[in-house]
């Protein structure tokens, strides 16, 4: 194309000579595909490489491989002027080098594994010069070279994964559910051989020609003597004999890395096997040859002309033995050597017997290359998870063993090998598994006088919280120390020594059961019942490794030592009852009896109670309401009419309360301990609480003071009394009980119920008025009967576990008040004493505070719960009394009128210090 003219189309300008073409020449591209999938190609060439195809019926071919079909190729055989000497085959790409082995290749299935299978035959060229008739002499060898490696240097490992990051140090221990890798290092290849050194002669003829010049001297009668001249020509067959010698492959033995078995306790089946993986096998070519002497052509070796000299005769030549001795001799010595060659041996891209043809003698084997120590990846098997089956035991040994196997091509006649692979590493199985548990401790229901140390308190009736945290200190090993243990937990349990439920009292625990928990929690709500025994526990923890065997035994917090396969640890308590349900339940005050009374007069109660707050045992709310709440005061009267009335001295107030826990034997016991205050009602002045003693008259002495030795004031309490509004079935039901729960009765159980109800109606010595001490008789039990079958409480000790405690307590109806430690004997040595003494406090309020204890055991000196001074709880207060109305403990209140009062955990009543019984028409009380 002128591309001059194309561009001056354009508008472009050139300067004269510029010239511009532009050409197109053809390319050729030669693509070479590989062969389509499933093909196998079959080739034929000689040992030098050079193609057979279409030489001498030799044909290169290609058949489709068809899948599930088994195929079996053999070798065209040798023709005239060519040998078979073995084959070369591949299924990776075409194989170069000549053979590698010999015979005919083995039969195989098609699976569809590979592409293309490469197949190539080799052959020898034979040698079609004129051969001389050579004789030779049976090889013999006369050396051997002699080399062998058998010592294949094996090392492995056995150790956690992942390889170069393991996680465990198997030494000292590693758990089920792990898991290891094997690695196994080996020489590349084990080889032996024997290669002799072959000798021996051969003996052939060889043609040998001169030309001798005869003269001599012949007498010619009458000429004279005469020169005489013939040229004579012979020919003899010399017999000749070369010596050869060459080197043989006798044994050529290559091994090829077939796989390694580790041996250990923690593998699952006891062991594993590693196939090598991106390994390859030493390539090598061994061509043992028929033919290694070879004749060189023959030529007849012609000597130099000559001359004979006869003297006077023709020399007889043609007989000459010497002269023919001399042209044999000379025709051996001027005759070529044999042609001899080695077997031929090639390893790994070196020659090793070199198969060129020399003469008389061939050049000596060289050496297999030392086989080097595989990589690390070719025999690595990782990912092998130590079942959990697998008991722990420590140091267990570690044996193995490498595989080699007889490559093919290599000569026959011997067996493959192995060989142990000793100074394995041992492995340790340790399953780790730690329990460092804990129980909640109720301090703020604990009521105890005093509190248990190191002990966690259990509340009675109510729900407490279990911990078993799957994390803790196990032994400072690779992989173990302080950390969560939950992969290797086959089970969580507690046991406690007493009856539970669990949270939701849907399911019950008899005592001494083991109770599997979910693993994968680490806190559990339980409720105590009511009915267990009050005391010192010890509650059972254990956490059970995964690979625990039956019988497994245990050790406290963590399994350190690998025999055990439990952690087992125990938490001390002391579970507890109450004390609750203070409230005051009638006043003996007839302005009071419209409150408690359905009716003027009548003994039937309308239900009710005046309670120490607005809420229950716990804090929750109890459905009272005010004015229903103590202390009883002015203003607590809920009809409007009545906001003036307080109550009068010498009346008294009936109470009741309640226990839970063991307070159900004889003697059992509570004890009231009042203290008195005084609180002025003059709404001007501000509240102010005055501790003070109270003094009344007796029968024998006047100004006795309250709680003096003089005080010898009984008062007595009947339980089953006609205002009191005991449950007849509540009495019935305590009498069956207490017979229940003892043995050795000598009276029928309807007898002892009998006795009982007389008895709840006769009156019970309660203490003075410095203190009460209300004992069983005053006591019913009102807890159901009810219980799961499989409990360890009689429906008798279940219906015990709750108690309910009656009394009733008031001052004297002339009482006279002084401020606390106040010296009125001293006053009237002084001054004159009577009931009208300034020196008497008025115009007030005596209030009537209430310590509430438990007594077990008629232990007066160890008191064993508090309703309002234990350590812990004041119950009173924190649970019943608690008023949230403004975020503070409420101290002060107001009445009606205005007056402030200061009030006190245990406030009961405020009696109007100028008031009394005595005042009424139809005064009540003692005094």
């Amino acid at each position: 194309m002128d591309r001059r003219k194309e561009e001056e189309e354009k508008g472009q300008h050139f300067a004269d000579g510029v010239e511009g073409y532009r050409y197109y020449f053809p390319t050729l591209f030669t693509i070479t595909l590989e062969p389509s999938e499933g093909n196998a190609i079959i080739k034929h060439f000689t040992t030098t490489g050079k193609p057979l195809d279409g030489v001498e019926g030799f044909k290169d071919y290609t058949e489709k491989l068809i899948k599930n079909k088994t195929y079996a190729y053999r070798a065209t055989p040798g023709t005239t002027n060519y040998e078979y000497k073995g084959y070369r085959k591949s299924t990776q790409g075409e194989p170069s080098g000549g053979p590698n082995a010999t015979g005919d290749p083995p039969e195989f299935t098609y699976k569809g594994e590979f592409s293309s299978y490469y197949l190539y035959f080799y052959y020898e060229e034979k040698d079609t010069d004129e051969q001389p008739d050579v004789k030779c002499t049976k090889p013999t060898p006369e050396q051997s070279m002699v080399g062998k490696d058998f010592s294949p240097n094996a090392s492995a490992v056995i150790k956690a994964d992942n390889r170069g990051n393991e996680r465990f140090d198997v030494a000292d221990g590693i758990p089920t559910s792990e898991s290891l890798y094997g690695n196994v290092t080996t020489k590349e290849y084990l080889y032996n051989h024997k290669y002799n050194k072959m000798v021996g002669t051969c003996t052939f003829t060889v043609p040998v020609t001169r030309n001798f010049n005869l003269h001599w001297k012949e007498l010619v009668f009458g000429v004279g003597w005469r020169n005489k001249s013939e040229d004579v020509t012979l020919t003899y067959d010399a017999k000749v004999t070369k010596p050869y010698a060459y080197w043989a492959v006798d044994e050529f033995h290559i091994y090829e890395i077939v796989k390694a078995t580790l041996l250990n306790y923690a593998f699952d089946g006891g062991g594993i096997t590693i196939v090598p993986t991106g390994y390859e096998p030493p390539d090598f070519v061994l061509a043992s040859y028929t033919t290694h002497i070879k004749s060189p052509p023959v030529k007849t070796i012609v000597l130099n002309d000559k001359d004979i000299d006869g003297g006077t005769k023709r020399p007889d030549i043609e007989n000459d033995t010497r002269e023919r001795g001399e042209m044999e001799a000379e025709g051996s010595k001027r005759a070529p050597k044999l042609f001899v060659r080695n077997d031929l041996l090639e390893f790994e891209g070196q020659t090793i017997i070199n198969d060129a043809w020399a003469e008389e003698k061939t050049e000596m084997p060289g050496k297999i290359p030392e086989a080097k120590i595989i990589n690390d990846n070719v025999l690595y098997s990782p990912n092998h998870t130590i079942p959990t089956s697998k008991t722990n035991k420590a140091n267990q040994p570690s044996s193995g063993t490498i595989y080699y196997e007889l490559m093919a091509g290599s000569t026959d006649g011997d067996t493959n090998k192995n060989f142990p692979i000793n100074g394995i590493n041992s492995v340790t199985v340790h399953t780790p598994v730690v329990i460092y548990p804990s129980v909640s401790d109720d301090k703020a229901h604990n009521q105890k006088t005093k509190p248990a140390k190191g002990r966690s308190a259990i509340i009675l009736d109510r729900p407490f919280t279990v911990d078993m945290p799957n994390s803790g200190q196990h032994t400072n090993y690779l992989g173990y120390g302080n950390r969560n243990y939950l992969k290797y937990i086959g089970g969580k349990q507690v046991r406690f020594p007493f009856d539970v439920y669990n949270s939701s009292k849907t399911k019950f625990y008899p005592k001494h059961t083991w109770i599997e928990v979910d693993k994968e929690k680490e806190s559990f709500t339980f409720y105590l019942p009511v009915w267990v025994d009050e005391g010192y526990y010890d509650v059972e923890f254990r956490t059970i490794a995964h690979n625990a065997p039956s019988g497994a035994t245990n050790e406290t917090n963590a399994n350190l030592d690998l025999k055990n396969h439990i952690a087992y640890d125990t938490v001390p308590v002391d579970a507890i009852g109450r004390v609750y349900d203070f409230r005051v339940t009638d006043i003996a005050d007839l302005n009071w009896e419209s409150v408690f009374r359905i009716g003027k007069g009548s003994s039937a109660s309308k239900g009710t109670s005046y309670w120490v707050g607005l809420k229950g045992i716990d804090g929750a709310a109890n459905g009272s309401t005010y004015p229903y709440v103590l202390p009883i005061l002015r203003g607590s009267h809920p009809l409007p009419n009545y906001k003036n009335v307080s109550v009068k001295s010498g009346y008294h107030f009936k109470f009741d309360l309640k226990t839970k826990g063991n307070m159900f034997g004889d003697t059992d016991a509570i004890r009231i301990t009042p203290t008195f205050y005084f609180q002025d009602n003059d709404p001007k002045t501000s509240a102010k609480r005055i501790p003070v003693d109270l003094y009344y008259h007796s029968d024998t002495q006047k100004f006795v003071k309250v709680g003096s030795a003089a005080d010898v004031e009984r008062r007595e309490i009947v339980l089953n009394e006609r205002l009191r509004n005991v449950p007849y079935t509540n009495i019935v039901n305590t009498a069956g009980t207490i017979y229940d729960l003892s043995t050795g009765w000598n009276i029928t159980r309807n007898q002892y119920v009998s006795n009982f109800i007389k008895r709840s109606s006769e009156p019970t010595y309660v203490g003075g008025y410095d203190v009460h001490i209300l004992p069983s008789p005053l006591r019913t039990f009102i807890n159901t009967f009810d219980r799961p079958s499989n409990a360890n409480a009689t429906p008798a000790r279940v219906n015990a576990s709750i108690q309910q405690w009656y009394g009733e307590y008031s001052l004297p109806a002339a009482v006279y008040v002084v401020p606390k430690g106040t010296d009125l004997a001293e006053y009237g040595r002084k001054n004159r004493l009577d009931e009208k003494s300034p020196i008497f406090l008025r115009n007030g309020y005596i209030t009537v505070n209430f310590n509430i204890e438990t007594i077990r055991n008629a232990d007066l000196s160890n008191p064993y719960l508090q309703y309002i001074h234990g350590p812990l709880n004041n119950q009173w207060w924190d649970m019943e009394g608690y008023d949230s109305a403004d975020d503070s403990r409420d101290h002060i209140i107001t009445d009606p009128y205005g007056v402030q009062f200061n009030i006190e955990d245990g406030d009961v009543i405020f009696y109007d210090a100028n008031l009394s019984s005595y005042d009424d028409f139809a005064p009540k009380g003692t005094h």
